[in-house]
């Protein structure tokens, strides 16, 4: 059963930026890239890094703590099998829904 919850407005994160927040006591990272709309962990499988405040290039974000890269897509890490969870996201009257229903990606 979908788990939908509001986030954030589409405004608030430009093609070519991610943003962090708090969904369903979560911290899931938002990414607006040139496919469109992608979540993730907030944190890192590192150790925990902000991913939501790293550097977006294309579909892939770097971790600002360690320098960790992961494909914002499908949550993979780009040297090893190590993956973040991903969420379904959609947008309806100009306002950022997440999934939060595990593994909805």
């Amino acid at each position: 059963m979908p788990n939908w919850v509001d986030v954030a407005a589409e405004a608030d994160c430009p093609v070519g930026q991610a943003i962090e927040v708090v969904a369903a006591k979560q911290m899931v990272a938002i990414y607006h890239t040139e496919d469109g709309f992608f979540a993730t962990d907030g944190m890192c499988a590192h150790q925990g890094g902000p991913v939501g405040q790293g550097e977006l290039c294309g579909n892939i974000v770097t971790c600002p703590w360690h320098g960790w890269q992961y494909d914002v897509t499908s949550g993979k890490h780009q040297l090893s099998s190590i993956h973040l969870d991903c969420f379904e996201v959609k947008v309806e009257a100009g306002r950022i829904l997440v999934n939060m229903e595990a593994g909805s990606a």
